[in-house]
């Protein structure tokens, strides 16, 4: 294995591009007054729309052919696309004009964001022994809750922000409205850490190809067959389908809950966004990072003792 403090840099730069996706994700729901006046969004569920399938259909389903090139292929590289496309995408989003053009620009930070997790898991296991993977894959985990605080704490002053400034007028694109700017603040960053990732975070030994009592005239595989994939997912059926099924059911809960918070905070306690957002934010990032690293020391612990 690479030298532990390498392997925990190369979670540290997964986990920063992790906070980034997330806060990319979660950035509308600070946004949901703004995006229905300047889109002219008559209904609540358009807004629900733009945060729910828009976004999560062609992540899911985007995310297989994504996890079939994490096994096959440079996963770095796999990483650094989705990142320069999701950012970019998301920096889109400030261009939209209607419901259907800010749509595209959802599909497409779905589609980008598809590509992290395949790869990151993958990267992960291959840098550490086993002992200690459930630590260093909740610590990249953090990132879930660090973005979407950020996203809160970010998001809730950069609105308060913008709103008071000027609009700009941009060349062939036109004009950028105040609240428009959002998007590129927390888009365009992101696009800074993908030479940090194609050129500090080198590709591992993929473990997982090498079976014991190998002959040593044989050849590392290039990756996993489709048909042993397929064979394992038929052996282990009941685990996997039992495994996403509750993962459905604590995104649905947990993301509907982050997506619609703000907003009821808003219209029900009259809350001004910045406010919330550095309440929630605070709240939400510390607790939820503590939370999952809590829970990889404790796996790990479990492991260990059987």
């Amino acid at each position: 294995y690479p030298s532990p403090r390498y392997a925990w840099y190369v979670v540290v730069v997964l986990m920063v591009i992790y906070i980034f996706a997330f806060i990319d994700r979660q950035i509308l729901s600070m946004m949901i007054g703004d995006l229905k006046e300047g889109l002219n969004l008559e209904r609540d569920w358009h807004a629900g729309f733009l945060m729910g399938p828009a976004f999560a259909i062609f992540y899911t389903f985007f995310g297989i052919p994504f996890g079939r090139l994490a096994d096959a292929h440079n996963r770095r590289l796999v990483i650094g696309i989705g990142l320069g496309l999701w950012s970019f995408m998301t920096a889109g989003c400030g261009l939209a004009r209607n419901f259907w053009q800010m749509s595209l620009m959802r599909v497409g930070v779905g589609v980008g964001e598809a590509s992290l997790s395949p790869s990151a898991y993958s990267l992960i296991a291959d840098y550490f022994p086993r002992e200690k993977l459930g630590r260093a894959i909740a610590f990249y985990g953090m990132g879930i809750y660090l973005g979407s605080g950020l996203a809160y704490l970010i998001g809730g002053r950069a609105i308060s922000y913008v709103r008071g400034t000027a609009p700009w007028q941009l060349p062939i694109l036109g004009t950028v409205e105040p609240w428009q700017k959002v998007f590129f603040l927390v888009g365009l960053p992101g696009l800074l850490l993908v030479p940090v990732l194609l050129l500090t975070v080198r590709e591992p030994l993929r473990r997982g190809l090498w079976k014991k009592n190998r002959p040593a005239s044989e050849k590392q595989p290039a990756s996993i067959p489709l048909g042993e994939v397929f064979l394992y997912m038929r052996q282990n059926w009941k685990t996997i389908l039992t495994h996403n099924i509750g993962f459905a059911l604590l995104a649905f809960s947990g993301l509907g809950t982050t997506a619609w918070l703000p907003e009821m905070f808003r219209r029900v306690h009259g809350w001004e966004m910045a406010h919330f957002g550095l309440v929630y934010g605070i709240i939400f990032a510390f607790f939820g990072a503590l939370g999952i690293f809590s829970g990889g020391y404790f796996a790990d612990l479990l492991s260990r003792k059987g």
